[in-house]
């Protein structure tokens, strides 16, 4: 039996994900069980298979039920990522970098896979960026295949 790795979350992104947990099991499935009984009783009288709205309800509770799962999972298997200083990146540290060519400095937190936000400087340690720049030190160049082609980085700083 293959043991899972743990998923890594920040302090911050465990809170998170227990309270949507928290209120998916509870206001999320009250307002998507109303829904059901409203879409139920207003097919009474129409065309019980063409009813979208009762479509559309059973719909977002099945991705409730779903999420729900999902949360319960991540959260049987967890470690907390402890941020502060390091001369390499790591999961947990604050990295600012610079794409060769430009002056611009992009600064993102490195974080586990459900904690990842690129717009709000969050990025995975799994992403292609975050895999790239791990155990780097500041000075070092790194390659990105991205989308758009290779992109080559400079790590500025790590905190």
């Amino acid at each position: 039996m293959a043991i899972n790795k743990p998923h890594l979350l920040t302090k911050e992104g465990l809170k998170k994900l227990e309270a949507e947990l928290d209120h998916l099991k509870t206001t999320a499935r009250e307002e998507v069980a109303e829904r059901l009984h409203q879409a139920f009783d207003d097919g009474q009288d129409d065309d019980f298979i063409d009813n979208a709205e009762l479509d559309a309800a059973r719909q977002e509770q099945s991705f409730i039920e779903g999420r729900i799962i999902e949360l319960e999972e991540i959260l049987k298997n967890y470690e907390i990522i402890k941020g502060g200083k390091s001369d390499v990146v790591r999961v947990g540290t604050t990295v600012t970098v610079s794409e060769v060519g430009y002056d611009e400095e992009e600064k993102y937190v490195v974080v586990g896979e459900f904690e990842a936000n690129p717009v709000d400087g969050k990025i995975s340690n799994e992403s292609p960026l975050g895999r790239a720049l791990m155990g780097k030190k500041v000075g070092e160049q790194v390659q990105v295949n991205a989308p758009n082609g290779i992109l080559d980085f400079v790590i500025v700083k790590i905190k």
